[in-house]
């Protein structure tokens, strides 16, 4: 049987994600979009790949063990990874805490990453590739319009993001279960998948097929066409905050605080403002700040009637200079004290 057309660009797309010569991992969960993965990057890995030769492929199975079958669908991938020639092979445990405050999509995300983080060390892997595909995609940038999030956001699933590469952002979720077809792999569907308590399944399941029946039959692509116009913009103007924001900032303080000059902060088209904002934030120690306290920041730097403080994630206090002192005409951002 000739290999589908998917098979190939998936091939072309992980050739250009591998680190030749060294060791590459590919995260697997047992569906159907990671086990294509898998057999794109197998291709790579044997010694008759043509320009990957020297290049080695191996795969992790993340075990969140929320699932009663959790053993059984780890072992089948396993197996399954190791015909097709990936070495190594590792299973892995994922920690997932049912606490977490960031709901239990983000949690097991959290604890997966955190499972990579710790395959890579252990095995000496300089990258490891993810299965997200082209529906992933059109459901993040749709998150990130419920959300009523900026460009960032609508900017979906980076391809590259650290060592972590996406190289399937542009294979559909059915290309991918072609390629498993081809290979003879039996994929498992998580039946999370389709559980409306969460909002991303109710996404998949009920809202994209409303809009591509009412809306365009190629919603999808429209939405991953975004994502990439998207991208681009956002890291245009986040290159372009870089360069600016230290021509703002006053001498650093001994006590960590940091001071940036408003006359030209204000100069700045919001857009690039905000970035600088946030910028200054994690600079202070602070996690990236959220779209809104930026926003209560933003009205400082505006000359509101208040002048503070905003309280930014990570107990970070911004305020602004008052008339009459050395801190007139700055933005001060106050990390807590030790201790």
């Amino acid at each position: 049987m000739a290999a589908p057309a998917a098979l190939h660009a998936a091939r072309r797309a992980v050739a250009e994600s591998l680190a030749e010569g060294e060791l590459n991992l590919v995260g697997c969960s047992g569906g159907a979009d990671s086990l294509a993965l898998a057999a794109a990057a197998a291709w790579h890995h044997r010694k008759d790949a043509g320009p990957h030769r020297n290049t080695r492929v191996g795969a992790v199975v993340v075990d969140h063990h929320l699932h009663p079958r959790s053993v059984e669908i780890s072992g089948q991938a396993v197996r399954q990874l190791k015909a097709l020639g990936l070495e190594p092979v590792r299973i892995v445990p994922a920690a997932v805490d049912q606490q977490s405050t960031q709901g239990p999509e983000a949690a097991a995300r959290t604890g997966r990453y955190a499972a990579f983080r710790s395959a890579m060390k252990e095995l000496g892997a300089v990258r490891l590739l993810t299965a997200h595909t082209k529906d992933d995609q059109a459901e993040q940038v749709l998150l990130g319009l419920a959300r009523g999030s900026g460009t960032r956001s609508l900017a979906g699933i980076p391809a590259v993001r650290g060592p972590y590469r996406r190289p399937l952002l542009g294979l559909s979720r059915a290309e991918t279960e072609e390629i498993c077809l081809h290979h003879g792999l039996s994929w498992w569907t998580d039946p999370a998948n389709s559980d409306p308590r969460y909002l991303r399944s109710r996404l998949r399941t009920e809202i994209m097929p409303h809009l591509q029946e009412r809306l365009s039959p190629t919603i999808k692509d429209a939405l991953a066409r975004t994502a990439s116009i998207a991208a681009e913009d956002a890291a245009y103007l986040e290159e372009q905050a870089k360069e600016i924001f230290p021509t703002l900032l006053e001498d650093p303080d001994p006590s960590g605080a940091l001071r940036l000059r408003l006359t030209g902060l204000r100069a700045q088209p919001p857009a690039i403002r905000r970035r600088i904002v946030a910028l200054a934030a994690v600079a202070a120690g602070a996690p990236a700040p959220s779209f809104e306290r930026i926003q209560a920041v933003d009205r400082l730097v505006d000359g509101g009637r208040s002048r503070g403080p905003v309280q930014l994630e990570g107990e970070l206090a911004v305020y602004r200079g008052a008339r009459g002192t050395s801190e007139y005409g700055k933005l001060i951002l106050i990390p807590p004290s030790p201790g």
